[in-house]
């Protein structure tokens, strides 16, 4: 698989992040900020949310679907969360970057240390909390998960920010807004690579090859 071949508009990028980290808002303001970046829709075993939509916020499938896409080797990366499968296609990404179109995913660590092995170009972020005590605090204000299920999902947030290293970009979202500028601002740089830009730079050079001996 050819997912980080390079080529303008082509690029890879994994955005992680904890539970209560705000990624998956970021992720929204920042495919309303670019049009031309795409977001790859997971698929999972999951449930449905209330205000979650087939198609648009994820795939959902039986784990028996899961499974039989999984011995297919169908997806670029998947990994069991909270008992749950998730899993990106490796067919619909490619597809995407061959029309040389940005690609978006919202994965956890897991997933993103899959995707780096198979796509060393990747180009990744983590989402860091301000602090313990305001995660711990954004997971109760929800009101989704008892007690017991926000002391999991904070023990697991350590174990993902514990991954830092390994990624290229940290954001620490202690204000919305700040923090979906520096996104942008990643992928604006990415953007703005010479081997990204090598096609464009080459284009302009062409009209210095007429200039005359005396220029």
């Amino acid at each position: 698989m050819n997912c980080g071949k390079k080529q303008p508009g082509g690029q890879l990028y994994i955005v992680s992040g904890p539970s209560g980290s705000g990624k998956t808002t970021l992720c929204q303001k920042l495919l309303q900020e670019m049009p031309d970046l795409r977001f790859s829709v997971s698929f999972t075993t999951r449930s449905p949310r209330n205000n979650e939509t087939e198609g648009v916020d994820y795939f959902f499938v039986s784990r028996e679907q899961f499974r039989d896409m999984r011995e297919r080797q169908a997806f670029l990366e998947c990994a069991e969360v909270y008992g749950n499968w998730y899993g990106t296609s490796a067919e619909e990404v490619q597809k995407v970057l061959d029309g040389g179109l940005d690609v978006l995913l919202d994965i956890d660590t897991q997933g993103a240390r899959q995707v780096r092995e198979r796509v060393p170009e990747v180009i990744s972020i983590l989402i860091f909390p301000p602090s313990f005590e305001v995660l711990r605090s954004r997971l109760e204000s929800r009101r989704q998960d008892s007690a017991e299920a926000i002391l999991r999902r904070l023990q697991v947030a350590r174990s993902e920010l514990q991954c830092f290293p390994s990624y290229d970009f940290i954001i620490v979202n202690d204000e919305i807004r700040r923090a979906q500028e520096d996104l942008a601002a990643i992928v604006r740089g990415c953007r703005c690579r010479a081997a990204w830009r090598g096609a464009q730079a080459r284009s302009i050079l062409t009209g210095f090859a007429e200039m005359g001996a005396d220029a």
